[in-house]
């Protein structure tokens, strides 16, 4: 561990107890046991973790859900700096082609249709922007880590390319997709009208900030005395939706006020600076934050390595879902599963680098445009794109109705045959692309929603309120291959069992 105060087991309870008990504990307890290492390979890499001036060691912050201080960062833009020195890195190593704006547009299955056993994943389609063409990559093992879905809601964090881009590309290809029902809202999104996409971290509260209502009224209180604005995820982003449709405001407010001016601005920077552009001093103002679509806590299934159901095919990061997350991320597991599981899909790799070097390259024909026209409006895409979020905001939502469900989706599966219309008779753009992922990521996060008869984690419906205790399972759907795509095929998977 990062602290002698702390310990695997309990690193492990917070992530249970977050789950809801949908994590998978065997993965659980490797990952953060392997996770200590994974951070000091992140520092041989060159990413620049705050340190404590007076020793050298590495300053720990505290989030939602967690019992002890234990999160390495780089002040508030920690995600920013691994990706700086990583990427960095990449462009140093000269055995590494990095292709700029493109976009996967399918997988690449070798075999025979309708025999599982036979479908191999051998490359993939992929849509390079500049030129406006698509490549046939073939490869002998092929990775998605294309992140999240946060765009098939109206108010997301997640930056404009998270798209479900991965996980719409695996189920097609006929690839396992589980637990999609739960999608993190995280709890404290910047409130303002110029504002885009700008998260308010956890570590905010983590450091002392509470919520209040517009009168400057502490409410989380009401909803977990014990951990007040600690409390998980799920539980904050219900409270504030709450506090909000009660008092019919369109925010509520996070104050760190009572803090020293120095300690809030050296501790966030970025927060600091990104707020004063909006006219709000985190030191003497309370931030206006609303809940937004986050992190998706399912995703392609995946084996302890990294392997997707189909052969030649691993997913990472938050395209797959491993069973560390359950029903409901922990705070900051997110980069710590990513780091894990791309070191173990290497080990994979590595150790059956002679099997991999064998496998057969069958060849696969180049994309074919046929009569396809190039597409003069663009208006056909947007319409489709607001609507799909904004249904899925109003119907799908952080809490969740049967009949809103029903609705929902029945239309978007009239918008996907609309959709999939217009792939059929345009040439392939990249917002296309993305419009036909978000489609079909959204019909799986509706139909998964439709399956669970209990309110767990971040599934909250309001027509069955409690949990089923005594049955703890996943939901993991399929669509069989020599379908017309309409067909899903649906598996329950016990935990604990």
């Amino acid at each position: 561990m990062m602290s002698a105060t702390d310990s695997f087991d309990l690193h492990v309870q917070d992530t249970i107890r977050s789950g809801a008990g949908l994590c998978d504990e065997g993965v659980v307890r490797s990952v953060v046991s392997e996770g200590p290492d994974e951070v000091q390979d992140l520092i041989g890499i060159g990413v620049e973790f705050v340190r404590e001036k007076k020793n050298d060691e590495l300053n720990l912050g505290r989030e939602g859900g967690h019992s002890r201080r234990r999160v390495v960062h780089a002040h508030d833009l920690t995600g920013r700096e691994i990706e700086r020195a990583l990427l960095e890195k990449v462009r140093k190593t000269s055995s590494i082609v990095l292709l700029e704006n493109t976009i996967g547009i399918d997988l690449l299955i070798s075999g025979q249709k309708g025999d599982e056993h036979k479908r191999v994943c051998v490359g993939a389609y992929v849509f390079r922007q500049e030129g406006n063409v698509v490549e046939t990559f073939r490869a002998k093992v092929t990775v998605l880590c294309t992140g999240g879905a946060g765009k098939v809601y109206l108010y997301t964090s997640n930056p404009d390319i998270s798209t479900g881009d991965g996980i719409a590309m695996a189920f097609r290809a006929g690839a396992e997709v589980a637990n999609m029902e739960f999608v993190q809202f995280h709890p404290t999104c910047l409130y303002h009208k110029d504002a885009k996409n700008f998260l308010i971290s956890e570590a905010v509260r983590g450091e002392g900030a509470i919520l209040v209502d517009e009168y400057g009224s502490r409410f989380m209180e009401k909803y977990d005395p014990d951990r007040m604005e600690l409390a998980t995820r799920d539980t904050v982003a219900r409270a504030i939706d709450n506090e909000m449709k009660k008092t019919g405001r369109h925010c509520v407010f996070l104050d760190i006020t009572h803090k020293d001016g120095e300690f809030i601005k050296t501790r966030f920077p970025g927060i600091y600076a990104k707020c004063l552009e909006y006219g709000i001093d985190i030191t003497t103002d309370r931030i206006p934050v609303v809940p937004a679509a986050h992190y998706q806590c399912g995703g392609v299934v995946t084996d302890e390595w990294g392997n997707t159901s189909l052969d030649g095919l691993m997913a990472l990061g938050e395209t797959a879902c491993t069973g560390l997350h359950g029903a409901n991320r922990l705070a900051s597991n997110s980069l710590l599963e990513a780091v894990v599981y791309a070191h173990r899909a290497a080990r994979f790799c590595e150790s059956r680098i002679e099997q991999i070097r064998e496998r057969k390259d069958p060849g696969m024909e180049p994309w074919k445009t046929g009569a396809a026209i190039d597409l003069d409006e663009e208006i056909l895409i947007h319409h489709n794109w607001d609507q799909i979020r904004r249904i899925m905001w109003n119907y799908v939502g952080i809490v969740r109705r049967e009949k809103r469900l029903l609705l929902a989706r029945q239309r978007i599966d009239e918008i996907r045959e609309e959709i999939e219309q217009h792939y059929r008779d345009y040439c392939i753009t990249a917002h296309m692309v993305e419009l036909r992922n978000i489609a079909l990521v959204a019909s799986l996060i509706i139909r998964a929603s439709l399956e669970r008869k209990e309110s767990r984690g971040l599934h909250y419906i309001l027509d069955y309120p409690s949990q089923i205790e005594g049955i703890r399972q996943w939901h993991i759907f399929k669509q069989p291959q020599g379908g017309s795509g309409k067909e899903w095929e649906m598996r329950v998977k016990r935990i604990g069992a």
